[in-house]
């Protein structure tokens, strides 16, 4: 009971799953199962933007990405050594007759672009590790899911192999800790790495503003704060029974929470259970009503610059021109004189 009272349960035990199991080719976290594939092989010319298939893939996964910067003394050095080697290479093939190998050839003529660039402190060299977990609630579905995953990093010339006897190194190396426990790395020069850049479908977020929804292409919350442009007015479309009237709705309560002032014209009673739930009240214009509109109030709110009196007065010249019809020039004289008194 003491121990109890004094709160010795820590939050590790709360937050930790019931059961997990490690297995050589996933492993078992409470009743999910998780298997980790480590990107062994890549192509040799990429595109911005070309791991978009599998940031946008169509299935619950964790990314991880790992970029640990080299030295270019060092890596001069190696390639310095590599390039020897190739080049002996080809130099021994052709003293002995035999047809060059074109993969020595293209890896030679890499090598020499990237020691130039080096040299000239144009690019500089790093070792990126990329690391992708999948999830599934079945061990058949988990398997299907990871061969699918394999397929799709196939059309873009990665290979993708599992993390055979590591599955718990590469589950911590998903995890949002910066762990690499399987470091397989791969050289990567500046330009390479930065096409890896994982943010390629749009992101529509600002730092402030109410959430209208989720982005069905990254699964991003769309937070949007209208109010900061120049123009705030909004337009809400759809066919009936999309949502639209739940939408406004939500995006009032939401608004109000950041204390913003809130007006409905409400011609359908829409709202009369919303507005006493925010506090707020609700005004009744009817002929049986208390509360009336005088069209010939004054606020007697002063602001600098501003004529109230004057605009007042054309407003009613509108207004009135709208009850009456058409009004000639001789009763529109009287119409003014009579509202200036």
């Amino acid at each position: 009971m003491e121990g109890t009272e004094k709160g010795l349960t820590s939050v590790i035990d709360i937050i930790a799953p019931s059961s997990v199991e490690v297995d050589f080719r996933y492993i078992r976290v409470g009743e999910s199962f998780y298997t980790t594939l480590f990107i062994a092989g890549y192509p040799r010319y990429v595109s911005p933007g070309w791991l978009q298939p599998i940031v946008d893939y169509d299935h619950t996964m964790d990314i991880s990405m790992f970029c640990y910067p080299t030295s270019s003394a060092d890596v001069l050095t190696d390639l310095k050594r590599k390039i020897g080697e190739m080049q002996a290479t080809l130099s021994s093939d052709a003293e002995a007759g035999k047809v060059a190998d074109p993969t020595v050839e293209a890896a030679l003529e890499d090598a020499l672009g990237l020691q130039e660039e080096l040299a000239k402190g144009i690019e500089r060299f790093f070792q990126f590790g990329f690391y992708i977990t999948v999830s599934a609630p079945d061990l058949p579905e988990l398997t299907q899911t990871v061969k699918e995953l394999q397929s799709t990093l196939g059309s873009l010339l990665l290979s993708g192999k599992t993390a055979t006897l590591q599955m718990e190194e590469g589950f911590k190396s998903t995890l949002p800790l910066g762990l690499d426990r399987l470091y397989v790395t791969r050289n990567m020069d500046t330009s390479s790495l930065a096409s890896t850049f994982p943010f390629t479908s749009a992101i529509l977020t600002q730092n402030k503003g109410v959430m209208y929804g989720v982005n069905q292409q990254n699964g991003s919350l769309i937070i949007f704060d209208r109010f900061s442009l120049e123009n705030a007015n909004e337009v809400v479309l759809g066919k009936s029974g999309a949502g639209k009237s739940y939408a406004i709705k939500l995006e009032i309560a939401r608004q109000f929470m950041l204390g913003a002032e809130v007006i409905v014209i409400d011609p359908e009673g829409e709202y009369g259970t919303l507005t006493p739930t925010l506090g707020g009240e609700t005004v009744d214009f009817s002929s049986n009503s208390e509360i009336k509109i005088n069209p010939f109030d004054l606020s007697e709110v002063y602001e600098e610059g501003e004529n109230e009196l004057g605009l007042k007065i054309l407003s009613l010249h509108g207004l009135l021109k709208l009850i009456t019809g058409e009004i000639d020039a001789e009763h529109d004289d009287i119409m003014d004189s009579a509202l200036i008194a």
